[in-house]
């Protein structure tokens, strides 16, 4: 039973990400699995409870993700007690943020799918921007507004500082859509984060 849910909600996905999700049908999704809808139904009440379930795993990914590399799981400018971040958690953070989005073909697709759909409904745009624009910005700012303040990092405007860190992120992330050589992108990353830790961090001028 797990098995055939998961296999509806992995094809339902990759229809979203072709065609679009207002586009595809709960037929489109049985018929593409050679099942009857009838037999979808006992899995799904319907095309939006396939959505929302997609949506709650990204969710937990991210929080999982964010938890084993060190990074708060909320928003840092919460009072959540996830204030020591260093360098090497945002790093690594940042490179598993990348890995996942690229080569993993149900964070692929969801990208992929938010990326049609932004232009289409508000509700998609207003999760676009949480997931992939805005949110991951205001992640930043709010971690980087911490470092700050625990003498971390130079004191300069975290907004500004999370923009330039995160934008080089997301042409990349962008840019792997078009090219197989995903190891050249990634190279580029971890050149680029580590050049801005070079110039935003106390660490050079303290050694």
């Amino acid at each position: 039973m797990a098995d055939t849910a998961e296999k509806i909600m992995l094809t339902a996905l990759r229809l979203f990400a072709r065609d679009g999700y207002e586009a595809v049908s709960v037929s489109d999704i049985a018929g593409e699995l050679g099942m009857t809808k009838g037999a979808l139904y006992k899995h799904y009440k319907n095309k939006r409870d396939i959505f929302d379930r997609i949506v709650e795993r990204m969710y937990r990914v991210d929080a999982e993700s964010s938890q084993e590399c060190g990074v708060p799981t909320d928003d840092p400018d919460g009072v959540g007690d996830g204030a020591e971040v260093t360098e090497k958690n945002i790093a690594d953070f940042t490179i598993s943020r990348f890995l996942f989005w690229t080569e993993d073909s149900f964070a692929a697709d969801f990208r992929r799918m938010l990326t049609l759909e932004q232009y289409r409904s508000s509700e998609m745009a207003e999760l676009y921007s949480m997931c992939i624009a805005e949110g991951p910005v205001r992640y930043m700012e709010g971690i980087f507004r911490k470092m700050i303040s625990r003498g971390c990092m130079k004191n300069d405007d975290p907004r500004h500082m999370a923009l330039e860190f995160y934008a080089p992120f997301f042409l990349l992330v962008n840019f792997s859509d078009r090219t197989d050589d995903r190891q050249r992108l990634l190279d580029m990353l971890e050149r680029h984060i580590s050049e801005f830790f070079r110039s935003r961090s106390y660490k050079e001028e303290r050694s």
